[in-house]
Formats: structure tokens, C-alpha cells, sequence
């Protein structure tokens, strides 16, 4: 498993150690022998137990199923929130939209580099 953690990249086999962590929004890739899978999470918690992880999250999409025309509006409408330079209360929910959008785009990006191979 390879997730996106609050405090940077994470990569958890069979076995790890006991972990609880907050995740950031991205990519998390599972793979299972020779099987692999990418899906998108929008942010929350991962449980890692020695045989189960378990992830809470708000959204969870595989690539196909993300909208990337609406992450596209999503990024733009962020940016230009931005350097508008809205009051502090905005600041921090508008970099979180900016960070989920360009998330799912980076899923989308991944998934269509999987298929090129």
C-alpha cells in the first residue's frame, strides 16, 4: 500500500508495525501480489494493523469515476480565490479544495501513465 500521509509518503507491507495516521488527500496505490490498484482519497485516517489497514475517508474514487473536468474548474476556482486574497477564515478550506482538486487530477494523470504500459 502506498498512501499519502500527513507528514509525507508512506508505503505499508505485511506485518508493519501499528500505526494510526491522519492521510492527505491523493493517490493510494494497493497491490495485492501482482495485482495494483489506484484509487483516490479525499484526506482523512488510516488504521495499519500486522494484517489490516483500514482507511476513513470522505470520498474514495477510482480514476474513471473522478470527474476531471470539474477537479479542473475546482483548481481554477482555488487559484483565483487565491489571488484574490480573500480573508484568512477562506485561506485555509480554500487551500484544502486546491489540494483535493489537484489530487484527483494527479489520479486521473497516473491512471492514463498505467495504461500507456
Amino acid at each position: 500500500l502506498l498512501i499519502k500521509g500527513g507528514d509525507g509518503d508512506l508505503g505499508i507491507t505485511p506485518g508493519h508495525l501499528q500505526l494510526l495516521t491522519n492521510i492527505s488527500p491523493g493517490a493510494v496505490t494497493i497491490r495485492n501480489g501482482k495485482d495494483e490498484e489506484l484509487l483516490f482519497v479525499s484526506g482523512g485516517i488510516m488504521e495499519v494493523q500486522p494484517t489490516q489497514v483500514s482507511i476513513m475517508a470522505d470520498t474514495v474514487a477510482r480514476p474513471q469515476d473522478v470527474n476531471e473536468a470539474a477537479a479542473l474548474e475546482a483548481k481554477k476556482a482555488a487559484e483565483k480565490a487565491l489571488a484574490d486574497k480573500g480573508d484568512k477564515a477562506d485561506y485555509h478550506k480554500t487551500m484544502q479544495d486546491l489540494h483535493e482538486a489537484m489530487a484527483k487530477l494527479r489520479v486521473v494523470e497516473l491512471a492514463r501513465q498505467r495504461k500507456k504500459r
